[in-house]
């Protein structure tokens, strides 16, 4: 008998498809806005004058939307199916990306990049959320079942 997925893993799916569209405006508005992003860490790097060369951020940012979606697409398959060690590595994941996001921010971004990173914190939160509530932990454990075995009516 398969298992009827609890609302808790449809929301951290919802949650896990808006924390990928985030990434990949990301990665979009990092091609689009890649002069001032390197303007920017410029300004904030007097310093360093043409000895040093501006980190490449769209590669960056292109390689990190592919690998987090792409990722992310595997993983959720697996949390479908029931099996506990996809909801740890989603949770690591997340918190991966959370830090990741912060870190941008040491590289003194327009100000455009710093709402993204707000967002991307508040939604990993819900995702870790809803990973771990109580309906998400008894359907990874095999205990959730949308229709319990029919009792007998004892004689």
């Amino acid at each position: 008998m398969r298992r009827q997925q609890p609302r808790s893993i449809s929301g951290a799916i919802g949650v896990l498809a808006a924390m990928v569209v985030l990434s990949g405006l990301t990665a979009l508005l990092t091609v689009v806005y890649r002069d001032r992003l390197v303007r920017s860490w410029e300004t904030g790097h007097p310093d360093v004058g043409g000895a040093l060369q501006p980190p490449a951020f769209v590669p960056v940012a292109i390689v990190l939307f592919c690998v987090f979606a792409l990722l992310a697409g595997v993983l959720v398959s697996f949390l479908r199916g029931g099996h506990p060690w996809a909801r740890l590595a989603l949770s690591g994941l997340s918190i991966f990306m959370a830090v990741v996001s912060l870190a941008g921010l040491r590289s003194d971004p327009p100000t455009l990049f710093l709402v993204l990173p707000v967002v991307w914190v508040a939604l990993d939160l819900a995702l870790l959320v809803c990973l771990w509530l109580p309906a998400t932990s008894a359907y990874v454990n095999g205990s959730w079942e949308s229709d319990p075995a029919p009792t007998r009516p004892s004689a």
